[in-house]
């Protein structure tokens, strides 16, 4: 994809949409967009149907260890569902406004509550590898923003409030489903960075003194694109280590995977359980969208 040009982005945006709706008769409200390692999720959805992304006219491709890259429609307690298992990144060597490609396809088709997750660095020495945080905010570090360039009017306004990026009525449910289930989820400020490096010790400590609890490469830009398309957001990182200087040992990906799996269960638990308030919330009924 090489074009910003409005008229050739909208069209391939709505060249997808059209593409994904053939494939599959279900009309999704929620959309997911799962992690490094956090994909397994989609595993457990019935009556699915698996696009590949390279099936996708125009849709960005993951390299990225842990994405499984495909977009995954099927029904969760009956509820439709459209579900990425991996995202592309801008240290993949996209822009910003191609790794929004999917949010806007999924805001296109109707999707009006988005759920991120991201596999991240702990910042805060008061949390640990394995924890599960509820976003509160970002600080986008990444120097881009996906909405930079001509506005895409049947999206969104052309400048639009990033207040509450993250539904404040959806975190309140994600800690409601923790709590239920038993589960201590650790909330905070999650801090984007271009990557593809990890971070630098004096990175990390500036970080935390910007007010950073968890740092990580990816979900700013599309939190970005669903404020602006009118999407709900509520975001979930897992923590997958602890961030440059913090512990004596170097940092790669393999532990992240390996945290990742080892937190797999607690992670599916708390998704399904949040995407079952959320639709009672929203007064979706489960299998009203064929």
């Amino acid at each position: 994809m090489s074009s910003r040009r409005p008229d050739v982005y909208d069209e391939r945006l709505r060249a997808a949409r059209d593409y994904v709706q053939s494939r599959s008769k279900l009309e999704p409200r929620i959309a997911l967009i799962l992690g490094s390692g956090l994909g397994a999720f989609a595993e457990t959805l019935t009556e699915t149907t698996a696009l590949s992304y390279d099936e996708i006219p125009h849709w960005p491709r993951s390299t990225v260890d842990g994405h499984a890259g495909q977009l995954v429609f099927g029904r969760h307690s009956n509820l439709p569902l459209a579900v990425m298992q991996g995202r592309a990144h801008l240290y993949e060597g996209y822009h910003s406004w191609e790794v929004v490609f999917p949010t806007r396809v999924l805001a296109m088709m109707g999707c009006g509550s988005l759920l991120v997750s991201n596999a991240a660095g702990a910042i805060n020495a008061d949390f640990a590898a394995g924890d599960l945080m509820l976003i509160r905010d970002h600080i986008n570090l990444q120097g881009s923003n996906p909405c930079a360039g001509a506005n895409l009017a049947d999206l969104g306004q052309r400048f639009f409030d990033m207040t509450n990026a993250y539904d404040p009525g959806y975190r309140n449910l994600a800690s409601g489903a923790a709590s239920e289930l038993g589960m201590v989820l650790r909330e905070g400020i999650y801090a984007g960075m271009l990557g593809p490096s990890y971070e630098t010790p004096a990175e990390i400590a500036m970080l935390r003194a910007l007010g950073a609890d968890a740092v990580g490469m990816s979900t700013v830009p599309e939190v970005i694109a669903a404020n602006h398309a009118g999407m709900k957001v509520v975001g979930i990182s897992c923590l997958t280590n602890m961030a440059a200087g913090i512990l004596d040992q170097p940092l790669d990906h393999d532990e992240v995977m390996q945290t990742a799996e080892r937190v797999r269960h607690h992670f599916i638990s708390l998704i399904g359980a949040l995407v079952d308030r959320i639709a009672v919330a929203e007064e979706w009924v489960a299998g009203e969208s064929e």
